[in-house]
């Protein structure tokens, strides 16, 4: 089968430096816009009273869970593919895309045929009664019945973040939540459907983003990967490479969700409601320093998954070691602005006469939470850089080790066994981090060596 050179795979098959810096940076703004969405939806749907956000928060875990599963699958195609376009595996690469994709419609299909009939007894579970609970459920049945288009449009965005096409990748992103952005107000008020207008809001944005994945995948044919019955032979080996490392990134995924629930819990034991809100508000301040390094984890993912298929362990090192110098310096600066500026970003959150109470915590935690962001460069790139070579499970165990072992733990330690209160909240998940990143990093680069031995072995 020929081969076409598109320039996503010259991206890939060169310098290591340039492909992390050329993926990264399109990734980066798409993960941003993303993060604006996420805050403008909350924003627009508060103006409809606390039912309204009770119910959006009821389905918030569900869909956090299929947007797990998901972005996980889309992670396992990406290596997947990327490895193959190191090795010159032209229709092996082929091969994985349509896997991958009927995978996706599979998964997009069992999603609502098992969560429909059961999401009502789900959410009285949570103990939630009364009108909260009705708009739930009405606003759950729309995105579950377009589950299947939230997962197609991850597994074809990890497709073309796969040949190195972040660009189309990115657009595809900033598409779907600019889009978002725009269609919750009129949905919800300016149509008068309220919380279940932003339901549909965010499955119009969905479809629209699919019509354009599909037809850069399916019709203009200037991929690299063609996504064609053609192409497709089923392949148990292929199947489980991409499950290798999809199921494991989702599970990670979830695995983060879950140290949450666990840091709410000590953040309330240490300083009540007041100390949870303190919390959860320095938290999301901090995420947005983590969209940099999430964008530069993909780019590692598909790099190192390049330099793997091309046996080439020194331009693999060369790429997930520039990874981590690139997003230790960008880190760097965003830690020095937000303790510089803790005053004035805890002002957003304080504004009101009610929210005074918590302000000097707030800005408390603003000055310490962020530095564990500071070393999360060397844990997460680790673990990207294991998802590109194949190896899911070690990404999966890092993950479990940073967040659920030793955050939740040095947190719950440090609440339950000195006298710092709120602080150790702060200095527990900081000094965990540190621990696990150290950990993680030696871990990687004992890996890499052992890869080196191996590969010089069998030349």
């Amino acid at each position: 089968m020929s081969e076409k050179m598109t320039k996503g795979v010259q991206i890939l098959r060169g310098d290591p430096k340039k492909a992390i810096l050329k993926l990264s940076i399109p990734m980066m703004v798409g993960m941003f816009v993303q993060t604006i969405y996420n805050l403008a939806d909350g924003i627009w749907v508060s103006g409809l009273g606390p039912n309204a956000l009770a119910a959006v928060g009821l389905f918030f875990p569900v869909f956090t869970g299929i947007i797990a599963l998901a972005a996980g699958l889309g992670i396992g195609a990406s290596s997947a593919i990327a490895r193959r376009i190191g090795a010159r595996d032209k229709e092996g690469a082929d091969n994985v895309a349509v896997h991958a994709v009927i995978l996706s419609l599979l998964l997009g299909v069992v999603i609502p045929l098992t969560m429909l009939p059961t999401i009502d007894s789900l959410f009285r579970s949570m103990g939630a009664r009364g009108e909260a609970v009705e708009l739930a459920i009405d606003y759950a049945r729309v995105l579950l019945i377009g589950a299947f288009v939230a997962v197609f449009n991850n597994v074809g965005n990890g497709i073309l973040r796969g040949e190195g096409d972040a660009n189309r990748a990115m657009l595809a992103m900033v598409l779907g939540s600019g889009l978002n952005i725009l269609l919750d107000p009129i949905f919800i008020y300016t149509l008068g459907f309220g919380v279940v207008g932003a339901a549909y809001a965010t499955l119009l944005s969905m479809v629209v983003t699919a019509i354009f994945i599909a037809y850069w995948l399916f019709i203009k044919g200037d991929t690299y990967v063609d996504v064609t019955l053609e192409d497709f032979s089923p392949s148990w080996e292929i199947l489980k490479d991409i499950l290798r490392v999809g199921l494991p990134a989702s599970l990670s995924q979830l695995s983060m969700s879950i140290a949450m629930f666990f840091l709410n819990r000590v953040a309330i034991t240490a300083g009540g409601e007041n100390g949870v809100a303190v919390f959860t508000s320095a938290w999301r301040v901090t995420m947005l320093g983590i969209v940099p390094i999430l964008g530069m984890a993909t780019a590692t993912t598909a790099v190192t998954g390049a330099a793997y298929g091309e046996r080439n362990i020194e331009k693999l090192e060369t790429a997930y070691l520039y990874a981590i110098k690139l997003a230790l310096m960008i880190e760097l600066g965003v830690v020095a602005f937000i303790i510089i500026f803790a005053s004035q970003v805890a002002y957003l959150f304080t504004y009101s006469e009610t929210a005074q109470a918590i302000k000097p915590g707030l800005i408390s935690a603003l000055k310490t939470l962020p530095i564990f962001l500071v070393l999360t460069p060397f844990g997460m790139m680790t673990s990207a850089m294991f998802q590109g070579i194949g190896e899911g499970e070690k990404s999966l165990v890092l993950t479990i080790f940073r967040t659920l072992i030793m955050q939740v733990g040095f947190a719950y330690t440090f609440v339950h066994y000195t006298g710092l209160g709120l602080r150790g909240v702060w200095l527990g998940i900081v000094i965990g981090n540190m621990v696990a990143a150290i950990t993680g990093f030696t871990w990687g680069r004992l890996r890499i060596r052992a890869l080196k031995r191996a590969f010089q072995e069998s030349a």
